[in-house]
Parts: C-alpha cells; structure tokens; sequence
C-alpha cells in the first residue's frame, strides 16, 4: 500500500504542475494573438484522457509492483551497482532504451498502435496534447514491455517507478510550439519540442520518426532521426481518418474497434501484428475503419 501512495502522491504533484503549465501556456499564446492554439473542450478532453490512463496506470502498478515484480527481479541477473550514482545512471539509460523500444513496436505493430493513436490524434500541438493518452495501453501489456526488462536486470522496484514517472514526466514539457531551438548541443542528446513535433507530424516525411523519449541519442543511432528543419511542414493529427470527436472514450476505444473490425472483415489475424498501414496496402480499395497517425 505505501508503494502505492507514493506512486499517486508523484502523480498528483506532477498532474498539479502539468495544469498550471497548460493555464500558462494558453494565457501567453492569446496574449500572443493565437487563441486558436487551445480549443477548451479539446483540452478538456486531453485532460479526461490522462486522467483515465493515470487512474488505470496507478491500479496496474500497484498490481506489478505488489504481485510481480519482485518474483521477476529473482529470474534475472539481479545486477547490484557497486556505486548507487552508477546505477542511477544505467536505469536512467535503460528506462529511457526500453521506453523507445516500445514506442517503436507502438508505431510499426497495429495492436500496439491501438493503445498509441489516441496520443497522435490532435490537430493541435501544444502541452494539454501531452495528456491525451489511452488508459489500454497497461491493460494491452505494453507497459510489460518497458518495465519487465529493467526487473529482469534487477533494479529496485521503487527506483524503477520513479525512474519512469521521471521520464514521462520530461516528455511532457516536449509538447509544445512556444519553445523553438535549443541550444546545438542540447539538440543533439536530448529530445526535444523541436524534434518531438516532427514526431507528432502526419506527412510522409514525419511519420515514424524520433521515437526518444528524454534522449534523442537512439533515433540518432537507429537511423530514425529527422531534423524539423528537414521534416517539411509539419501537420498533426492522423493521416487517415482523422476523429471527429472529443468523446474521451471514443478517443481510447475507436481503432480498437477499428482493428477487430477489419480482422472480421478480411479474416486475416496478420493484421494484428503487421505495421498498422498494412491492411490499406494489402487489401486496395476495401472500407477500413483504420485510423493512421502521423507518428508519438
């Protein structure tokens, strides 16, 4: 129970912070002359949704951490840094790798997708977009994905929670148009808000790019890196279908729909594990439901 009060007291410390930098964001964007940049029931919605993944996240760690986690942590290496400052260092990069792992496979599987587009399916880029997120995405397995591999090293469980919250926590202050080019060298190791709305882009050139979450080091490495200044005019949202609502559980559940949907139609179980482009290319001319985002 009191790894679970920790996990909700950073939360809410980190969810206070985040609505008092959206307030300020959308009070100096009008003052700038861009009222358009906050749609208030578009942000309401980005909100509910965060709230619904945060809600479902909390219950899902606490199960993991309580349940599992130590049991995982005895079938790995159980790695214990000589230097508590060394190993600090190593979870950071491992938390940081694994989170871009599994953004990857979020953009090239259409099953992980689902629990991704949600994020992708604003038409608006500013720091409210950083909460629209979808509440699956730890009841699909996913968050197994980036958390599984640091037990299996054998990092602390508590470190391991406060080492991802940490790192979300960065990747919101990512969203936003305000904040242009940092400096060269920030640039170059870290991500960025300049190199995170490539990834929000949905033209040809932005999609499935800068996957980093804190670090922008392994798209650099993985050949996944495009600068903004060569990504072309960058328009958000999703490429094919764009939603129409801002039903907040019509934003987590409709590609869900959409997927099953055309396994039903095309009898084809690939569909679920092939890039989530793959059915419009497989099968030209058929209806799909499938939606498509520019690439988060």
């Amino acid at each position: 129970m009191e790894d679970i009060l920790h996990a909700l007291g950073f939360v809410l410390i980190a969810g206070s912070a985040f609505l008092v930098v959206i307030l300020a964001e959308a009070a100096y964007l009008r003052r700038q002359g861009k009222p358009d940049a906050y749609n208030l029931r578009e942000s309401l919605a980005n909100i509910s949704t965060g709230f619904m993944y945060k809600m479902v996240d909390a219950a899902v760690v606490a199960v993991f951490i309580t349940r599992f986690y130590d049991d995982v942590v005895k079938l790995g290496l159980q790695y214990t840094p000589a230097n508590k400052w060394v190993g600090y260092g190593l979870l950071f990069l491992a938390t940081d790798f694994m989170f871009f792992v599994a953004h990857v496979l979020m953009h090239k599987l259409r099953y992980a997708w689902c629990s991704h587009v949600t994020h992708h399916s604003s038409v608006r880029y500013n720091f409210s977009t950083a909460l629209r997120q979808n509440f699956l995405f730890d009841l699909s397995g996913l968050v197994f994905v980036w958390c599984l591999p640091l037990a299996l090293i054998g990092f602390d469980k508590m470190s391991v929670v406060l080492a991802i919250e940490l790192n979300l926590f960065y990747q919101f202050f990512i969203h936003t148009e305000v904040i242009k080019r940092l400096p060269a060298w920030y640039e170059a190791i870290f991500n960025t808000p300049s190199h995170h709305r490539v990834h929000h882009g949905r033209n040809p050139a932005q999609i499935d790019t800068n996957f980093g979450g804190v670090l922008i080091v392994w798209d650099r490495l993985f050949g996944t890196f495009v600068d903004e200044r060569d990504a072309g005019q960058i328009v958000y949202g999703i490429s094919i279908r764009q939603p129409t609502t801002l039903n907040p559980l019509r934003l987590n559940l409709e590609e869900w729909f959409a997927m099953w949907g055309d396994v039903w139609r095309h009898k084809d179980l690939r569909i679920l594990w092939k890039h989530p482009d793959w059915v419009e290319a497989q099968y030209p001319g058929a209806r799909t439901l499938s939606g498509r985002s520019a690439a988060a």
